[in-house]
């Protein structure tokens, strides 16, 4: 397999897996709102798995896209855009449109589930703290006496 063509199947299986990051934050928003920690917590193992495979496809496509540069005698800041100008495969541009459109919604959907989590550790805090004035009044230290403050 050529090198352009190595590229383009790594390009191919980021953006499988993107898109099956992206599904996956769909997921998590829904298992958000309708307060399903255990879903969460699930997702969450799931999302590590992604995230890491991830890693491991873009550090091939960086490695594959340096071959590619020295094999044709190329400075190594080689970009998708370029690629496609060298080889004269739209692909590269299609593929790159893609992988842009993708990590700006996962973007957008990272920063609205951060919302609805921190909101949710808002209301878990308030009645922690609401529960605490209860459990304060009625602690087993106590000597049951009640003092009052007068001015």
């Amino acid at each position: 397999m050529t090198s352009d063509k190595a590229i383009i199947s790594i390009l191919q299986e980021q953006i499988k897996t993107y898109k099956m990051f992206h599904d996956l934050l769909n997921r998590e928003r829904t298992c958000l709102v309708n307060i399903d920690s255990e879903k969460v917590d699930e997702i969450s193992k799931v999302k590590d798995t992604v995230i890491m495979k991830l890693r491991l496809l873009e550090e091939e496509r960086q490695r594959l896209i340096k071959h590619y540069a020295e094999e044709n005698g190329l400075d190594i800041d080689v970009n998708l855009d370029r690629l496609g100008k060298l080889t004269g495969n739209s692909t590269f541009h299609e593929m790159r449109s893609q992988l842009l459109s993708l990590l700006q919604s996962i973007e957008e959907m990272n920063r609205f589930n951060a919302i609805l989590i921190d909101r949710s550790l808002n209301h878990i805090k308030t009645t922690t703290n609401f529960f605490n004035l209860f459990r304060k009044e009625h602690n087993q230290n106590s000597t049951g006496v009640l003092l009052s403050k007068e001015s």
